[in-house]
């Protein structure tokens, strides 16, 4: 289910640069300033005004589908990996710490009894 809505923010990402990088410039600054009467010409306010809506539709889908992605980052990653419980966690429910491994028996590899710890005097 990431995946797809991965897959749809990217998609949505691209068109909306692609609206972005193609609508005409509103007049302001220097090309307003060189006589910027772009907007006037016949079908090109008309162009603008749906660039527009693209960009505000597109800005919106993007926003959801970020929003909404989180939801379903639980659901998706069944049999993943499971941590042990913190000791915070174990206090908190009653349940008692894990005992301490014991040395082996043997050295690995060896087949050889390790050497008794000394003894305090």
């Amino acid at each position: 289910m990431l995946l797809i809505f991965g897959i749809l923010i990217i998609l949505a990402c691209v068109l909306l640069g692609f609206f972005v990088l193609i609508q005409n410039p509103k007049g302001g600054g220097l090309s307003g300033a060189l006589g910027g009467v772009g907007n006037q010409v016949i079908g090109v306010r008309q162009t603008t005004d749906v660039l527009e809506k693209g960009t505000w539709i597109l800005a919106a889908v993007i926003a959801v589908l970020c929003l909404t992605a989180p939801f379903f980052i639980g659901k998706s990653s069944k049999g993943g990996p499971v941590s042990a419980p913190t000791a915070v966690e174990r206090a908190s429910s009653g349940q008692a710490a894990p005992a301490p491994q014991q040395a082996p028996a043997t050295l690995p590899g060896t087949g050889t009894q390790p050497a008794p710890a000394p003894q305090p005097k």
